[in-house]
Parts: C-alpha cells; sequence; structure tokens
C-alpha cells in the first residue's frame, strides 16, 4: 500500500499578494478558489487557494497546514472589518496630524478575517525615523485591536496601493493591474534594448526605474547573442565597414562603409571574425618581488 501523496496548494491573501505554499493534506476534496484558514506571522487568515500540487516527494519544506475550509461566518467577520477600511484610514491620518507627525500619509489598512491584527501601510518623503508609537497605541485603542503594524511602503508599492495611469498611458499600471512582487531592474535592461535613457523614458510614476523593462529583456539578450558588437568590423556585400548600430528584434545592423555611407544587413549577409582576442595585460618593468619582501 502506497503513502498517500502529499498536497500542496498555493494561497493567496489579495488580488496581487505573493502565494504562499501550504499542506492540505488533510483534505480529500480540496479545490481550486475555494477559501481556507491559515495560520501565518500576522494570524489567522483567509485565503484563496490559486493553484494545487500533489506530489509524491518529499519537498523538504516545512509546510503549515492547511486549517479549515473557511466558514460563511469567517467570511462575513472578514468583509464586516474590511467596511471599517476607509474609517480605520481616515481615523489614522487625523490622529498623525494632531501627533505632528510629519511628511506621514496613511495609504491601506489590512486585516486579518476576525480583526486581531491590522497592519496599516504608510509612506514618507524624509528618511529620518519616526516614532509611531503613540499612533499606534491609539489606534488599538480606538478600534480595540490587540496587533496593529504600522509598515512604511517603498516607492513601488505606493504606485501599486494608488494605482492610477502609467507612464506609458496604459489606464492601470502593471503594479496595481497584476504584478505580484517587484523584480531588480537595471539601465543595462535599458541599453540591451537600445531605448533612450532620458529620464522620462525609463522611469515610471513611482520615480524608479520601469518594471516593463524586464518584460522582453531576456528576448533582447538572446537575440544580440548572434550579433557582432558595436564597432566589429564585418565584411558586407558592398564592402568592409563598421557596425554603428544593431537591431536584436529583425537580426539586422547597422553599418558604416567608407565611400559607401550606412547600410543595414541582416545577420547572413555579413561575416566578421568572431573569436575575441585577448587582452594583453600591461607588465611593469623591475616590478619587486614581493615573494621576497618579509
Amino acid at each position: 500500500m502506497t503513502d498517500k501523496p502529499m498536497a500542496i496548494v498555493g494561497v493567496r491573501f489579495s488580488k496581487l499578494s505573493k502565494i504562499y505554499n501550504f499542506d492540505a493534506s488533510d483534505f480529500d476534496d480540496i479545490k481550486l478558489h475555494e477559501l481556507v484558514v491559515v495560520e501565518t506571522s500576522r494570524g489567522k487568515q483567509i485565503g484563496e487557494i490559486v493553484k494545487i500540487e500533489h506530489t509524491d516527494e518529499n519537498t523538504g519544506e516545512s509546510l503549515k497546514k492547511v486549517e479549515r475550509i473557511a466558514t460563511a461566518g469567517e467570511l462575513v467577520s472578514k468583509e464586516t472589518w474590511n467596511m471599517r477600511k476607509d474609517e480605520v484610514i481616515a481615523y489614522s491620518a487625523k490622529r498623525a496630524a494632531e501627533l505632528r507627525l510629519k511628511d506621514i500619509r496613511i495609504l491601506n489598512a489590512e486585516f486579518n478575517y476576525d480583526g486581531t491584527y491590522m497592519v496599516l501601510n504608510y509612506s514618507s518623503q524624509t528618511e529620518e525615523k519616526v516614532d509611531l508609537k503613540s499612533l499606534k497605541y491609539d489606534i488599538q485603542k480606538a478600534f480595540s485591536i490587540n496587533n496593529v503594524e504600522i509598515k512604511q511602503l517603498g516607492p513601488r508599492d505606493v504606485a501599486k496601493v494608488i494605482g492610477g495611469m502609467g507612464a506609458c498611458g496604459v489606464p492601470c499600471r502593471c503594479c496595481s493591474a497584476y504584478l505580484t512582487e517587484f523584480s531588480s531592474i537595471s539601465i543595462k535592461m535599458a541599453k540591451e534594448q537600445g531605448i533612450s535613457l532620458t529620464p522620462s523614458e525609463i522611469t515610471g510614476m513611482c520615480g524608479r526605474l520601469r518594471c516593463c523593462l524586464e518584460y522582453e529583456n531576456d528576448y533582447y539578450v538572446e537575440c544580440r547573442k548572434t550579433l557582432p558588437k558595436k564597432k566589429k568590423k564585418v565584411m558586407t556585400p558592398q564592402g568592409e565597414g563598421k557596425v554603428i548600430e544593431l537591431f536584436p528584434l529583425r537580426n539586422a545592423v547597422l553599418v558604416d562603409i567608407p565611400e559607401v555611407g550606412r547600410r543595414e544587413f541582416t545577420r547572413d549577409q555579413i561575416t566578421y571574425d568572431e573569436t575575441v582576442q585577448p587582452q594583453p595585460q600591461p607588465q611593469r618593468e623591475n616590478a619587486p618581488d614581493k615573494r621576497r619582501q618579509s
């Protein structure tokens, strides 16, 4: 008799939250999109099952178990607390002003289903540390919430919470529409894709490099591997010239040919030495032998 396969479910706590894995092996007929109660670092929460995986292998991952399918009463409690979100945000903003907490902007409030834990998100233009103990105590007292966490969000997360039109003109920003986590974006990605480095061209509404610079970057990198680099000398049907621009998506290059001018050629129309010559290392004359020094 074989052991029962382990059921690993991916649970999401909001539309754009990360997916967290839990052990649902105690349930025989658990289904996608069911709402379940699980224990988290923020107390018990209700989340939606968005993926199910059955495996006979030991993943080596220590997973918390799904406690139960959420009851109607628990779902009502969750919705009741969500309906108080605007009230909590308004109170927190007013109290922060009364406490003279400068440059504090209250953005959002998140509750677990029974209201025993709340996370209050805020942004600040200053890097100075702000004492939020009084604000935290007042919120706990006003709304009878046992545990209140006040969390500062970075620029990308602030843009995600606020939403609105993207820098490219799309009605809803990518981060607010479907991104569940942020990747590391670099200037090199813009260079690989031949995008202008003008700030308005590569900067999102959050003031950081646009998340979309990552979307096609891997494809551009792969395409560039088949093309010569800029300033490389190549042989074309119209003579030898120097590469001055690359067009990765159409697998072509722009070549400057003496007495001919600039002409575009596809990769199969050019030839060049693809070997990379190692750069000679400069040698220092009469360099002291450190091994002899003591």
